[in-house]
């Protein structure tokens, strides 16, 4: 790991941040406990309630941690394709009894309110989804000791966040649960993406920064093979989901395992852009006629998808999960953290034994 990634957590460990709220305050302090580097998710809230849990954060922690950041979204949607996808919808509001959402009222998720807080009380990281900050903001965090951290799916998009002056990239393999952190969505582009070791290895050769990387990664043996790869870090989203600290929803944890839900796929279905989740009625039934329509797609589902998950059905659901699900382990983050220590130490150790003459 680079030096600033080094004081920060004991272990090359960082629960990725999941916005929705399982992020929340209590994960993310237990992580940062146990040696690794938790992260809140201030996506889809509002710059007060990003603000409050920092506050509760650090009254739970005084250990390094990170608040991620909603890059704000160009205007790519074409009105007349989320029209056609709203009538699509109608017999979901009719089954759920309740209207589908309001399109436009969407914004920004608050950034400017979100940054300039940020900057005013610093936090030790700070990371970016969706997109790169101007060179200006990356420069003003810098200069309030905050690390910056850009998510990117391309070697072109690490040299683009370079160039702004990012401190570190988390480099976002296909395999990654939720959305793809892609910095323009192409809606003639298709649901693909890159490998995470292939991406790593690209990325390396691309740019001198500190790589976190992350996509799929259950086990310490596989963060034992990113850092072999070429990356500082590893991050892991879906392996949190299960713990008890987690925000996330009963069903959605108990889906990771559950064997109705056999895979997982990349789908438009919920939010307008390409997110890896677990395969259920809703994906199966309106993913292929989504449009990019990011968030106005989100905003049109929202109801719906709130409404499934109060009358407890997953298939209704957005399950956002990684390729690696059905090796998630449901115990306390801070006994995860320490478990996958223990596993990166023991894939090291096989790997001395194997290499020894």
């Amino acid at each position: 790991m680079s030096l600033a990634l080094t004081d920060l957590c004991r272990y090359p460990i960082v629960q990725a941040p999941m916005a929705g709220g399982a992020s929340r305050p209590g994960l993310v302090a237990a992580v940062a406990e146990a040696g690794g580097l938790g992260f809140l998710a201030a996506g889809y809230k509002t710059a007060d309630g990003m603000y409050e849990e920092i506050r509760e954060m650090r009254r739970a922690s005084v250990r390094p941690f990170g608040v991620n950041l909603f890059m704000p979204q160009p205007a790519v949607a074409d009105p007349s394709a989320v029209e056609v996808y709203r009538h699509q919808l109608a017999g979901e509001a009719t089954w759920y009894e309740t209207p589908l959402g309001d399109p436009d009222a969407c914004g920004d998720d608050g950034y400017e309110a979100k940054v300039a807080i940020l900057l005013d009380d610093p936090v030790p990281v700070v990371s970016f989804t969706f997109g790169c900050p101007a060179r200006e903001v990356l420069e003003a965090f810098a200069a309030a000791g905050t690390l910056t951290v850009v998510t990117v799916t391309s070697a072109q998009e690490a040299r683009n966040a370079r160039w702004a002056g990012a401190g570190a990239l988390c480099v976002q393999g296909v395999e990654a649960g939720g959305h793809q952190s892609t910095h323009h969505d192409d809606p003639q582009g298709g649901l693909t993406g890159t490998g995470l070791l292939s991406l790593i290895a690209q990325v390396r050769e691309s740019v001198a920064l500190p790589l976190v990387a992350t996509g799929g990664l259950m086990r310490g043996s596989q963060i034992t093979a990113v850092l072999a790869a070429g990356a500082d870090a590893a991050q892991l989203g879906t392996a949190f989901l299960a713990c008890p600290e987690s925000g996330a929803h009963p069903l959605h944890k108990q889906a990771l395992t559950d064997p109705l839900f056999v895979t997982t796929a990349l789908t438009r279905a919920f939010s307008g852009r390409p997110a890896r989740g677990l395969v259920n009625r809703f994906v199966r039934e309106h993913g292929p006629y989504a449009p990019a329509a990011y968030p106005q797609i989100h905003q049109v589902t929202g109801p719906l998808r709130r409404e499934a998950a109060r009358t407890g059905d997953a298939q209704g659901m957005a399950l956002w999960a990684g390729q690696g699900h059905r090796m998630a382990r449901e115990m306390p983050a801070g006994e995860l953290v320490g478990l996958l220590a223990a596993e990166m130490e023991a894939a090291r150790a096989a790997v001395n034994v194997r290499s020894a003459p």
